[in-house]
């Protein structure tokens, strides 16, 4: 595949920083909408939305959003970031994204993550954590399975067997799927069922994924797969402004907000380091001028020999007009070059 940009958001509702406001859900959920069509009409690929329960990420059914979505966008690719196929039944999953993929004339896909970090996830559903491993590869195979195929009989440990069973409505062409691989394990699963890899680089420096990525590649090449679909992304923290230093200045407190929330939510998880803002700037994040976020980009690009880059501009409480302004500014200054 070519070289392609995705606009994504994990839907935080936090307070502004500055002000202490906080928008409504309503708000919130209407500005995923209103930036995937700036997304579209600047030159992106595809918009990617989270799912997370029982917390101040409040987007919790990216399938309604996407559908919301499909209908004010014409080419737009509509994605998840993750879709928390340890802790859903792949049949409703399946369900789901087909009917969005329908309505929109073929433009879903779907990243698959397990999301164990958050432990609050598993509980809410009953789940155990210790069996987050299990039930994500258990359900990754059948949802790819009743997504691919029809009359599918099936059994495993984590949900009723199914005798013949066809979700409906069917998928208008082949559903792309990319695995979240942060590990051996998960990138050989996605190489074994011929998916595509999203690396969870928001948790570190690029760097550390090189090697997941090199596994994928091997055992993809060593399945005798199509090279040409073995596709590799990447997700990255960002904000764009006139200059560096003003791009650096307006955006750390939004950065600090965003990262604090997110360690308070992992609880007494030492994986999670304190706000270094220098060296979120050297990992997850990029934050600059135009020709330094063009710089970055590229060295991402390069390093991880990524397909598709995923961008989140809206954490941590960013107002409206300024998500727009940066949108716009990326828009216009950063990704013709990219697309060159």
């Amino acid at each position: 595949m070519s070289y392609e940009l995705g606009l994504m958001s994990l839907g935080d509702l936090l307070p502004n920083p500055h002000t202490g406001v906080t928008d409504t859900e309503a708000a919130r959920h209407r500005s995923l909408v209103e930036q995937a069509v700036m997304a579209e009409a600047v030159g992106f690929t595809s918009v990617h939305l989270g799912e997370h329960h029982f917390s101040d990420y409040q987007l919790s059914a990216p399938p309604v959003v996407l559908a919301a979505i499909g209908e004010r966008t014409t080419g737009l690719k509509l994605s998840t970031a993750v879709t928390l196929a340890a802790n859903l039944d792949p049949v409703r999953v399946a369900e789901d994204y087909a009917t969005v993929d329908v309505l929109s004339g073929g433009r879903v896909e779907l990243v698959l993550g397990r999301g164990n970090l958050f432990v609050h996830t598993y509980e809410g559903f009953g789940h155990e954590v210790e069996t987050a491993r299990g039930r994500y590869t258990e359900n990754v195979r059948l949802l790819h399975q009743l997504l691919n195929e029809e009359e599918v009989t099936w059994s495993g440990d984590y949900r009723p067997p199914l005798r013949k069973h066809t979700t409906r409505p069917r998928p208008v062409d082949q559903l792309p799927i990319w695995i979240g691989a942060g590990s051996r394990g998960s990138a050989e699963l996605a190489a074994d069922l011929g998916c595509r890899i999203m690396l969870p680089s928001v948790f570190g420096r690029p760097e550390a994924f090189v090697k997941v990525a090199e596994m994928f590649r091997e055992r993809w090449e060593a399945n005798g797969s199509d090279w040409a679909d073995a596709s590799v992304g990447a997700c990255s923290h960002i904000h764009v402004g006139s200059t560096s230093q003003e791009a650096r200045a307006t955006w750390e407190p939004y950065y600090r907000n965003y990262w604090e929330f997110v360690g308070g939510l992992l609880g007494d998880n030492s994986m999670w380091p304190a706000f270094d803002f220098d060296e979120l700037l050297a990992g997850p994040g990029i934050c600059g001028s135009p020709a330094e976020v063009l710089d970055r980009i590229g060295t991402w690009r390069e390093l991880l020999e990524l397909d598709r880059h995923l961008f989140m501009f809206d954490l941590g409480g960013l107002e409206e007009g300024l998500l727009s302004e940066t949108l716009e500014l990326f828009g216009s200054d950063v990704v013709p070059s990219l697309l060159d």
